[in-house]
């Protein structure tokens, strides 16, 4: 059954902290039983990180606390705001050589003195490693339907978890993704192509954005426009997941602001029949995707060993 409460008018909301709960007690349970199943080993995750931005420290102390609490081993590398681009990848590559550490995420973006290429630096993280599943290798196995030998972006994946959830059916359904980048919107069309949607991508090109978005059954967005989709743009009984994440001003909040999603939620909720809130939907779907990648890949090093 799907973790959801009831709006109080129209959709049923899905909630991706209990659905990520849910899931990271049943990695916690693959966790003990590996453990068991190979005494002294314990999956290892590390997670690099170049200079001191605020935003990366929360996200990481976040990542960090639940691998703890599933019973993996992380590890913080710090690198200072020196590092050059050099730097990192020999960093990276000292990781993909250590037998203990089974995941690596690098935290981007980089908080460099000097010019780092994302994209080189996530490259150099060994494809057996990428629990981001965000290097060229894995996202081409996605691209390419190989979805069982790769490591699926975490968060398309925790969208396709919450979308699966819901008992409405994947297969045949007609599928709109709002946004195109490379770690959220390209791989989400991929996902749902190869559970076997109909899928149609969006950008700023789009013409009549809402004709197309009013011909889902399944929405999901990431443009990074707050509350841009509106109610009149849904399609009665919709799947909304809404991945977006923007700060708007609200005079009623001691910090002045409030999150608010990329679908304006109130409005969307009285023609869906699933939504995601924001906060506390697709955010907390993307670490628990994380913390599966990890376990799995550490699965998969033990199965390496022992073949």
């Amino acid at each position: 059954m799907p973790s959801t409460n009831e709006a109080s008018t129209g959709a049923k909301v899905l909630s991706g902290t209990q659905v990520a709960n849910d899931v990271k007690l049943e990695l916690a349970e693959q966790v003990k039983k590996l453990k068991s199943e190979n005494p002294g080993f314990v999956p290892g995750l590390a997670v690099v990180q170049v200079g001191e931005r605020e935003d990366s420290n929360v996200y990481i102390r976040m990542k960090m606390k639940s691998a703890q609490d599933i019973g993996l081993n992380p590890q913080h590398v710090k690198l200072p705001r020196s590092t050059t681009q050099e730097q990192l990848i020999e960093a990276i590559q000292k990781l993909n050589r250590d037998d203990t550490v089974h995941g690596i995420i690098v935290q981007m973006p980089p908080d460099s003195d000097h010019p780092i290429d994302g994209t080189v630096a996530l490259n150099s993280v060994s494809p057996l490693k990428d629990v981001d599943g965000l290097n060229t290798e894995n996202a081409g196995k996605v691209a390419r339907g190989e979805l069982n030998d790769c490591f699926l972006p975490c968060t398309p994946n925790g969208c396709m978890e919450l979308i699966k959830r819901t008992g409405v059916p994947v297969e045949g359904s007609r599928a709109v993704v709002l946004g195109r980048s490379k770690i959220v919107g390209a791989p989400m069309h991929d996902l749902l192509l190869w559970n076997n949607a109909t899928v149609t991508v969006c950008h700023s090109k789009t013409k009549d954005l809402p004709k197309v978005v009013s011909e889902a059954d399944i929405l999901v967005v990431a443009i990074g426009r707050p509350e841009m989709v509106r109610g009149d743009w849904v399609k009665e009984g919709a799947v909304v997941i809404d991945c977006g994440i923007n700060p708007i001003s609200d005079a009623t909040k001691k910090s002045g602001q409030r999150l608010v999603g990329d679908v304006h939620y109130d409005e969307v909720r009285r023609k869906a029949s699933y939504i995601t809130p924001v906060p506390g939907g697709v955010g907390p779907m993307t670490v628990a995707m994380l913390m599966k990648n990890t376990v799995l890949a550490a699965s998969r090093a033990c199965a390496r060993k022992s073949a």
